[in-house]
Protein backbone atom coordinates (compact mmCIF):
# COMPACT_ATOMS: atom_id res chain seq x y z
CA UNK A 1 0.00 0.00 0.00
CA UNK A 2 0.96 3.65 -0.64
CA UNK A 3 -0.05 6.43 1.50
CA UNK A 4 -0.17 10.11 0.28
CA UNK A 5 -0.16 12.76 2.15
CA UNK A 6 -1.10 15.75 -0.04
CA UNK A 7 2.51 15.72 -2.17
CA UNK A 8 4.19 13.19 0.42
CA UNK A 9 3.95 9.56 -0.18
CA UNK A 10 5.24 6.53 1.75
CA UNK A 11 5.59 2.86 0.06
CA UNK A 12 8.40 0.58 -0.08
CA UNK A 13 10.66 1.44 -3.08
CA UNK A 14 9.99 -0.38 -6.60
CA UNK A 15 13.68 0.07 -8.79
CA UNK A 16 16.95 0.41 -8.85
CA UNK A 17 17.44 3.74 -8.97
CA UNK A 18 15.00 4.36 -5.60
CA UNK A 19 17.30 2.17 -3.82
CA UNK A 20 20.24 4.07 -4.65
CA UNK A 21 18.05 7.25 -3.82
CA UNK A 22 17.93 5.92 -0.45
CA UNK A 23 21.33 4.71 -0.01
CA UNK A 24 22.27 8.55 -1.24
CA UNK A 25 20.68 9.89 1.56
CA UNK A 26 21.80 7.73 4.33
CA UNK A 27 25.53 8.83 3.47
CA UNK A 28 23.95 12.53 3.30
CA UNK A 29 23.06 11.37 7.15
CA UNK A 30 25.02 8.87 8.40
CA UNK A 31 29.02 10.17 6.93
CA UNK A 32 28.40 13.56 6.08
CA UNK A 33 26.50 14.79 8.89
CA UNK A 34 26.95 12.27 11.82
CA UNK A 35 30.39 11.06 11.11
CA UNK A 36 30.14 7.64 10.13
CA UNK A 37 32.87 6.38 8.33
CA UNK A 38 32.79 6.02 4.62
CA UNK A 39 35.08 2.93 2.43
CA UNK A 40 36.65 4.89 -0.88
CA UNK A 41 33.79 3.24 -2.92
CA UNK A 42 31.29 4.92 -0.83
CA UNK A 43 32.76 7.95 -1.16
CA UNK A 44 32.92 7.86 -4.27
CA UNK A 45 29.53 6.80 -5.12
CA UNK A 46 28.03 8.71 -2.34
CA UNK A 47 26.07 5.72 -1.40
CA UNK A 48 25.58 4.47 2.43
CA UNK A 49 25.81 0.35 2.21
CA UNK A 50 26.34 -2.65 3.54
CA UNK A 51 26.42 -6.30 2.82
CA UNK A 52 22.51 -6.34 4.12
CA UNK A 53 21.37 -4.00 1.71
CA UNK A 54 21.51 -7.03 -0.75
CA UNK A 55 17.84 -8.34 0.04
CA UNK A 56 16.65 -5.59 2.10
CA UNK A 57 14.13 -3.76 1.54
CA UNK A 58 13.31 0.12 1.81
CA UNK A 59 10.19 2.10 3.49
CA UNK A 60 10.83 5.39 1.70
CA UNK A 61 9.03 8.79 2.00
CA UNK A 62 8.61 10.40 -1.78
CA UNK A 63 8.76 14.63 -1.74
CA UNK A 64 8.85 16.53 -5.19
CA UNK A 65 10.52 13.29 -6.89
CA UNK A 66 13.07 12.84 -3.83
CA UNK A 67 13.57 10.37 -1.29
CA UNK A 68 13.67 12.34 1.83
CA UNK A 69 12.90 9.70 4.77
CA UNK A 70 13.72 6.07 4.93
CA UNK A 71 14.02 2.86 6.95
CA UNK A 72 15.65 -0.68 5.90
CA UNK A 73 13.28 -3.47 6.16
CA UNK A 74 15.07 -7.40 7.03
CA UNK A 75 12.34 -9.81 7.15
CA UNK A 76 13.42 -13.73 8.19
CA UNK A 77 13.57 -14.83 4.47
CA UNK A 78 15.74 -12.34 3.51
CA UNK A 79 18.18 -12.59 6.44
CA UNK A 80 18.40 -16.49 5.96
CA UNK A 81 19.64 -15.26 2.68
CA UNK A 82 22.44 -13.34 4.22
CA UNK A 83 23.12 -15.88 7.14
CA UNK A 84 21.47 -13.18 9.52
CA UNK A 85 20.42 -9.97 10.45
CA UNK A 86 22.62 -6.98 10.37
CA UNK A 87 21.95 -6.48 14.37
CA UNK A 88 22.87 -10.03 15.05
CA UNK A 89 26.83 -8.33 14.34
CA UNK A 90 26.26 -6.32 17.74
CA UNK A 91 23.04 -8.49 19.62
CA UNK A 92 22.51 -11.54 20.73
CA UNK A 93 18.80 -12.34 19.41
CA UNK A 94 18.68 -16.25 19.30
CA UNK A 95 15.60 -15.78 21.31
CA UNK A 96 13.85 -14.13 19.07
CA UNK A 97 14.94 -15.69 15.58
CA UNK A 98 13.08 -19.01 17.76
CA UNK A 99 10.28 -17.43 16.78
CA UNK A 100 8.28 -18.72 13.50
CA UNK A 101 8.97 -16.49 10.22
CA UNK A 102 6.99 -13.53 11.12
CA UNK A 103 9.34 -11.39 12.40
CA UNK A 104 11.68 -8.29 10.88
CA UNK A 105 14.18 -6.22 10.81
CA UNK A 106 14.22 -2.66 10.95
CA UNK A 107 17.40 -0.23 10.69
CA UNK A 108 19.02 2.26 8.93
CA UNK A 109 16.30 5.26 9.89
CA UNK A 110 16.95 8.62 8.70
CA UNK A 111 15.12 11.51 7.87
CA UNK A 112 16.32 14.73 5.67
CA UNK A 113 18.23 17.17 7.59
CA UNK A 114 15.20 20.06 6.37
CA UNK A 115 12.14 17.91 6.65
CA UNK A 116 12.94 16.90 10.43
CA UNK A 117 10.86 20.26 11.70
CA UNK A 118 7.30 19.16 11.72
CA UNK A 119 8.19 15.29 12.13
CA UNK A 120 5.36 14.44 9.14
CA UNK A 121 8.07 13.02 7.69
CA UNK A 122 8.60 10.24 10.62
CA UNK A 123 5.31 9.87 10.89
CA UNK A 124 4.76 8.74 7.20
CA UNK A 125 7.67 6.23 7.81
CA UNK A 126 6.03 4.71 10.80
CA UNK A 127 2.54 4.67 9.43
CA UNK A 128 3.99 2.67 6.60
CA UNK A 129 5.89 0.23 9.05
CA UNK A 130 2.55 -0.37 10.67
CA UNK A 131 1.05 -1.11 7.56
CA UNK A 132 3.78 -3.48 6.72
CA UNK A 133 3.35 -4.82 10.11
CA UNK A 134 -0.38 -5.96 9.58
CA UNK A 135 0.22 -6.95 6.07
CA UNK A 136 2.96 -8.98 6.20
CA UNK A 137 1.68 -10.65 9.48
CA UNK A 138 4.55 -9.45 11.84
CA UNK A 139 4.62 -10.57 15.89
CA UNK A 140 8.01 -8.88 16.49
CA UNK A 141 10.16 -5.88 14.59
CA UNK A 142 13.12 -5.38 16.23
CA UNK A 143 16.41 -3.24 15.62
CA UNK A 144 18.41 -0.50 17.19
CA UNK A 145 18.13 3.06 18.13
CA UNK A 146 21.19 4.74 18.84
CA UNK A 147 22.74 8.08 20.01
CA UNK A 148 25.47 9.81 18.32
CA UNK A 149 28.79 9.52 19.69
CA UNK A 150 30.95 7.12 21.47
CA UNK A 151 30.25 8.01 25.20
CA UNK A 152 27.04 6.40 26.84
CA UNK A 153 27.66 8.12 30.18
CA UNK A 154 26.66 11.27 28.12
CA UNK A 155 23.00 9.51 28.21
CA UNK A 156 23.73 7.56 31.44
CA UNK A 157 20.17 9.18 32.87
CA UNK A 158 18.22 7.94 29.86
CA UNK A 159 20.34 4.39 29.25
CA UNK A 160 19.85 3.61 33.05
CA UNK A 161 15.78 4.68 32.97
CA UNK A 162 15.71 1.84 30.12
CA UNK A 163 17.45 -0.61 31.60
CA UNK A 164 15.18 0.07 35.25
CA UNK A 165 11.95 0.29 33.79
CA UNK A 166 11.53 -1.19 29.84
CA UNK A 167 13.92 -3.96 29.38
CA UNK A 168 12.11 -6.87 27.03
CA UNK A 169 10.69 -10.20 28.82
CA UNK A 170 13.75 -12.61 29.59
CA UNK A 171 12.08 -14.50 27.12
CA UNK A 172 12.74 -12.43 24.40
CA UNK A 173 15.34 -10.28 25.64
CA UNK A 174 18.25 -9.76 23.03
CA UNK A 175 22.02 -9.11 24.76
CA UNK A 176 24.91 -7.44 23.66
CA UNK A 177 27.85 -8.86 22.07
CA UNK A 178 30.79 -6.57 23.72
CA UNK A 179 32.88 -8.96 22.10
CA UNK A 180 32.35 -7.60 18.87
CA UNK A 181 33.18 -4.20 20.29
CA UNK A 182 35.91 -2.69 17.75
CA UNK A 183 39.51 -2.40 18.78
CA UNK A 184 39.57 0.34 21.58
CA UNK A 185 36.25 0.08 22.25
CA UNK A 186 36.24 -0.63 26.54
CA UNK A 187 33.46 -3.16 26.64
CA UNK A 188 32.88 -2.15 30.22
CA UNK A 189 30.75 0.45 28.44
CA UNK A 190 28.50 -1.95 27.19
CA UNK A 191 26.73 -1.59 30.85
CA UNK A 192 23.25 -0.20 30.64
CA UNK A 193 22.85 0.41 34.61
CA UNK A 194 25.03 3.09 34.43
CA UNK A 195 23.67 4.97 37.72
CA UNK A 196 21.63 3.69 40.13
CA UNK A 197 17.82 3.50 39.97
CA UNK A 198 17.81 5.95 42.98
CA UNK A 199 19.33 8.79 40.95
CA UNK A 200 17.69 7.87 37.65
CA UNK A 201 15.21 11.14 37.16
CA UNK A 202 12.42 10.45 34.87
CA UNK A 203 12.02 13.84 34.00
CA UNK A 204 16.49 14.45 32.35
CA UNK A 205 15.85 10.81 30.81
CA UNK A 206 13.45 11.88 28.57
CA UNK A 207 15.23 15.06 27.33
CA UNK A 208 18.44 12.80 26.55
CA UNK A 209 15.82 10.81 24.73
CA UNK A 210 16.23 10.81 20.74
CA UNK A 211 12.90 11.51 19.04
CA UNK A 212 13.09 8.17 17.39
CA UNK A 213 13.65 6.28 21.11
CA UNK A 214 10.68 8.51 22.74
CA UNK A 215 8.66 7.33 19.66
CA UNK A 216 9.20 3.81 20.27
CA UNK A 217 8.81 3.91 23.55
CA UNK A 218 4.88 5.62 23.16
CA UNK A 219 4.78 2.53 20.99
CA UNK A 220 4.74 0.36 23.48
CA UNK A 221 8.83 -0.65 22.65
CA UNK A 222 10.74 -2.53 25.45
CA UNK A 223 14.71 -3.18 25.18
CA UNK A 224 17.84 -5.56 25.16
CA UNK A 225 20.36 -5.70 27.90
CA UNK A 226 23.65 -3.69 27.06
CA UNK A 227 24.84 -0.84 24.83
CA UNK A 228 26.75 -1.65 21.67
CA UNK A 229 29.97 0.82 21.08
CA UNK A 230 29.93 1.34 16.82
CA UNK A 231 32.69 3.36 16.34
CA UNK A 232 32.96 3.03 12.62
CA UNK A 233 29.44 4.47 12.62
CA UNK A 234 29.82 6.81 15.66
CA UNK A 235 27.00 5.89 17.53
CA UNK A 236 26.39 3.90 20.47
CA UNK A 237 23.28 1.37 19.77
CA UNK A 238 20.34 -0.18 22.13
CA UNK A 239 18.31 -3.23 21.08
CA UNK A 240 14.62 -2.62 20.44
CA UNK A 241 11.69 -4.67 20.30
CA UNK A 242 8.57 -4.06 19.48
CA UNK A 243 5.34 -7.24 20.01
CA UNK A 244 2.78 -6.09 17.63
CA UNK A 245 0.28 -7.31 20.50
CA UNK A 246 1.91 -5.55 22.96
CA UNK A 247 1.48 -1.87 21.11
CA UNK A 248 -0.03 0.32 23.94
CA UNK A 249 -3.22 -0.61 25.03
CA UNK A 250 -4.45 2.68 25.14
CA UNK A 251 -2.91 3.64 21.27
CA UNK A 252 -4.90 0.32 20.29
CA UNK A 253 -7.95 1.62 21.84
CA UNK A 254 -7.46 4.84 19.91
CA UNK A 255 -6.99 3.31 16.42
CA UNK A 256 -8.30 -0.57 16.80
CA UNK A 257 -11.76 0.34 19.01
CA UNK A 258 -10.11 -2.57 21.46
CA UNK A 259 -7.13 -2.82 23.63
CA UNK A 260 -6.41 -6.41 22.77
CA UNK A 261 -7.05 -6.06 18.58
CA UNK A 262 -3.42 -7.22 18.10
CA UNK A 263 -3.41 -10.34 20.46
CA UNK A 264 -3.60 -12.91 17.75
CA UNK A 265 -0.14 -11.64 16.61
CA UNK A 266 1.70 -13.07 19.71
CA UNK A 267 4.76 -14.89 20.58
CA UNK A 268 3.47 -17.96 22.95
CA UNK A 269 5.56 -18.92 25.78
CA UNK A 270 6.04 -23.08 26.19
CA UNK A 271 6.70 -24.84 29.39
CA UNK A 272 10.78 -23.94 30.42
CA UNK A 273 10.15 -20.64 29.50
CA UNK A 274 11.15 -21.34 25.45
CA UNK A 275 9.71 -19.25 22.79
CA UNK A 276 6.84 -21.05 21.04
CA UNK A 277 5.09 -20.22 17.85
CA UNK A 278 3.55 -17.01 16.53
CA UNK A 279 -0.06 -17.96 16.68
CA UNK A 280 -1.68 -16.31 13.79
CA UNK A 281 -5.21 -15.34 12.22
CA UNK A 282 -6.22 -13.62 8.88
CA UNK A 283 -6.70 -9.70 9.74
CA UNK A 284 -10.18 -8.95 8.69
CA UNK A 285 -11.28 -5.17 7.87
CA UNK A 286 -7.70 -4.16 7.84
CA UNK A 287 -8.05 -1.73 5.54
CA UNK A 288 -10.60 -0.05 8.03
CA UNK A 289 -8.63 -1.04 10.92
CA UNK A 290 -5.25 1.01 9.03
CA UNK A 291 -7.68 4.24 8.42
CA UNK A 292 -7.90 4.35 12.07
CA UNK A 293 -4.31 4.02 13.09
CA UNK A 294 -3.16 6.45 10.05
CA UNK A 295 -5.54 9.00 11.78
CA UNK A 296 -3.18 8.49 15.01
CA UNK A 297 0.02 8.24 13.44
CA UNK A 298 -0.67 11.25 11.20
CA UNK A 299 -2.65 13.85 13.33
CA UNK A 300 -3.58 16.77 11.84
CA UNK A 301 -2.77 15.94 8.29
CA UNK A 302 -4.61 12.63 8.55
CA UNK A 303 -7.15 14.28 7.05
CA UNK A 304 -5.43 14.79 3.60
CA UNK A 305 -3.94 10.82 3.80
CA UNK A 306 -5.00 8.88 0.55
CA UNK A 307 -4.58 5.07 1.01
CA UNK A 308 -3.46 3.23 -2.89
CA UNK A 309 -3.38 -0.42 -2.43
CA UNK A 310 -0.52 -1.26 -4.92
CA UNK A 311 0.58 -4.91 -3.43
CA UNK A 312 0.53 -6.28 -6.91
CA UNK A 313 3.27 -4.13 -7.76
CA UNK A 314 5.79 -6.16 -5.80
CA UNK A 315 9.36 -5.50 -5.08
CA UNK A 316 11.09 -8.65 -6.53
CA UNK A 317 13.92 -6.33 -8.44
CA UNK A 318 14.09 -4.60 -5.40
CA UNK A 319 15.20 -7.70 -3.25
CA UNK A 320 17.47 -8.35 -6.19
CA UNK A 321 19.68 -5.93 -7.22
CA UNK A 322 22.87 -6.21 -4.86
CA UNK A 323 23.89 -3.02 -2.83
CA UNK A 324 24.36 -1.36 -5.50
CA UNK A 325 22.37 0.17 -8.62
Amino acid sequence: MAIKVRDFEVRLTRNKEERRMVRQLRYDVFVTEEGASATTEQQELHEEFDDFDRYAEYMAVFHNGKIVGSYRIIDKKAADKMGGFYTETEFNISKIKKASDNIAEMSRACVAAEYRENALVMRMLWAGLSEYVLRRRIAVLFGVASWVGQKPVESAQAISYLYYNHLSPLRLRARVISENFAPGADPRMSKMNILPRAYVDEEIAKKQMTPLIKGYLRMGATFGQGVFIDKPFNTYDVFVMMQSKNMDAAYQRHFYGRENALDHLDVKPRPMQTLGKIMLMPITGSLNMLGAFFEFLLREDAADAEFIDDETQGSQEDNQDGTRS
